[in-house]
């Protein structure tokens, strides 16, 4: 299903590439705007913000839609976020060989926000064999919770060291991230943030192409999601 423009008041390409430059660089909806207006094309910051906002679950559907299987083997972790001054609990999960699995931003870091996050993961990728946490109470709760519910055997690990993948993947995306101060709430910048991971995935190449389109370049995958 491709991404719906309908009720849209610019060009389809116009309004994917205020999206991708809003989600792939640390600019501002304002910045964007000045980019646009360089290039004349009059559109205000706010608008560019409702497209992010509007256009994200479309285009993430249609990622993972088209995003390669993951290893059985998970890595979860937390790291924060500042959204207007308060810091927000953003939950991660790449597989072994450093693929990125899913991204949940919550307004707490408690076993139901890590059961939350879990649960959008597997319904994603289906059910892993293992998962590495650190310390994190939360999360070895939620796991724990999840096997009980579902009768599943989730091998639980805990390890500093075999969490180095998932600690320092965010590394890629944290520079990006940093225009969320200027987000009004928690699900205000779960749009954006959605779409700043998606820009690192397309580069790892989790997304499957076509026979020929091997060469597209990162820009040209983001933009055949809405195709």
């Amino acid at each position: 299903m491709a991404v719906s423009f309908k009720g849209a008041h610019f060009a389809k390409d116009i309004l994917l590439v205020g999206v991708r430059w809003y989600v792939a660089y640390p600019l501002r909806s304002r910045h964007v705007e000045a980019l646009m207006e360089a290039r004349g094309v009059s559109v205000d910051h706010a608008t560019i913000q409702r497209w992010v906002v509007k256009d994200r679950p479309q285009l993430e559907e249609a990622c993972h839609r088209c995003k390669r299987p993951v290893w059985v083997s998970w890595g979860m972790d937390e790291t924060d976020s500042k959204i207007k001054g308060e810091w927000y609990n953003r939950s991660r999960a790449v597989d072994k060989t450093g693929q990125t699995i899913d991204v949940l931003l919550t307004e707490q870091r408690d076993e139901q926000a890590a059961k939350r996050f879990l649960t959008q993961a597997i319904r994603r990728h289906g059910v892993p064999e293992k998962i590495t946490i650190d310390g994190s109470a939360a999360n070895e709760a939620a796991i724990k919770s999840d096997n009980e519910e579902h009768g599943t055997a989730l091998d639980i690990r805990k390890s500093k060291y075999r969490k180095n993948i998932v600690e320092q993947d965010p590394r890629a995306v944290q520079r990006v991230t940093r225009p969320l101060l200027g987000c009004t709430s928690c699900d205000a910048a779960q749009g954006p943030l959605v779409g700043i991971e998606l820009m690192p995935m397309i580069k790892k190449k989790q997304m499957m192409v076509e026979a020929g389109d091997e060469g597209l370049t990162a820009a040209e995958q983001f933009y055949s999601l809405a195709a």
